[in-house]
């Protein structure tokens, strides 16, 4: 008869741990066990899955491992070399010196939210390209185009600056980590929570790396972004709007000022700009098939 596939609870951690721990009492699964036998180290549930999913077979006398060769083989440690190779990459990680110089340059736009000399500035430089927009479009349908062009660039710069990967290794020995942990403290193995908290202050020592990864398009995303909304703003406050832009026709509202509140205390302009690079965004990822986040991994 040909071997049977190992069961899928190998990739789990915390039933890795219980397979060797059935492996190790049972003489490399070679000799039949009894419940009793690993009562210490394994839970009730541990057990009791081990026998659903078919590791451990009755022979009459107790219970044997089905596949003990390859169930041998499958517990070799190589998962968790890979794993820690894979995360160690994201604490080494350091931005190159044109992502320091973007996040420099967009702290400094910052301060055009205070400062209207930085403000008028950086708007007038801005007015330079846009004018020929404001022209031809009326306000609202610019700021649909604004809105359009933000969502673009800020959707593939999130989607190509990400490192999904490390990313991914990192979430995935988090998972693995808590795993092991609940799985250890049902055992009441004191010594493997030890090792395992040690672990863990390693994990917390990799979230500046996470966070670094995670941070980097953020920082080109608002170096571009930071100049259109200052544009915006230096445009309905500081009155140069044409004298037909009044506003927008809302429903319910009716005929709204860009200037008056419209949601709370956010004013029209604020609210029209956000649900057109919500919408924008949306429509962008959906038609260029573009995943900004890192899927969660299993």
């Amino acid at each position: 008869m040909p071997d049977k596939p190992v069961p899928s609870v190998i990739e789990e951690p915390a039933m890795r741990d219980a397979l060797a721990t059935v492996v190790e009492h049972s003489e490399n699964g070679n000799e039949p066990l009894q419940w009793n036998d690993v009562s210490e180290s394994l839970s009730n549930e541990e057990w009791g899955r081990l026998i659903r999913e078919g590791v451990l077979v009755s022979d009459g006398t107790g219970f044997t491992v089905a596949n003990p060769e390859r169930v041998r083989e499958a517990l070799q440690p190589d998962e968790p070399i890979d794993t820690m190779t894979d995360t160690d990459g994201i604490e080494a990680e350091s931005w190159a010196w044109y992502d320091k110089a973007a996040g420099l340059a967009a702290l400094s736009l910052f301060a055009g939210y205070w400062s209207t000399g930085i403000r008028d500035t950086i708007a007038s430089y801005d007015d330079l390209l846009l004018a020929p927009v404001t022209d031809a479009f009326p306000f609202f349908a610019v700021i649909i185009l604004l809105a359009i062009v933000t969502g673009l660039y800020s959707t593939v710069l999130q989607s190509r600056l990400r490192d999904t990967e490390k990313i991914q290794a990192y979430q995935k020995r988090v998972n693995e980590l808590k795993e092991r942990k609940e799985a250890a403290k049902e055992r009441g193995d004191d010594e493997a929570l030890a090792e395992l908290q040690e672990e863990q202050m390693e994990v917390a020592s990799d979230q500046l790396g996470m966070f670094k990864l995670q941070f980097r398009p953020m920082v080109w995303i608002m170096l571009l972004t930071i100049p259109v909304f200052l544009w915006l703003r230096w445009k309905v406050r500081g009155g140069h709007l044409g004298a037909n832009e009044f506003g927008l026709i809302v429903p319910l509202a009716g005929a709204v000022g860009w200037q008056e509140p419209l949601f709370g205390p956010m004013k029209t302009w604020i609210v029209w700009y956000f649900l057109c690079s919500m919408v924008a965004r949306q429509l962008i990822q959906k038609t260029f098939d573009i995943q900004p986040t890192a899927p969660q991994s299993d």
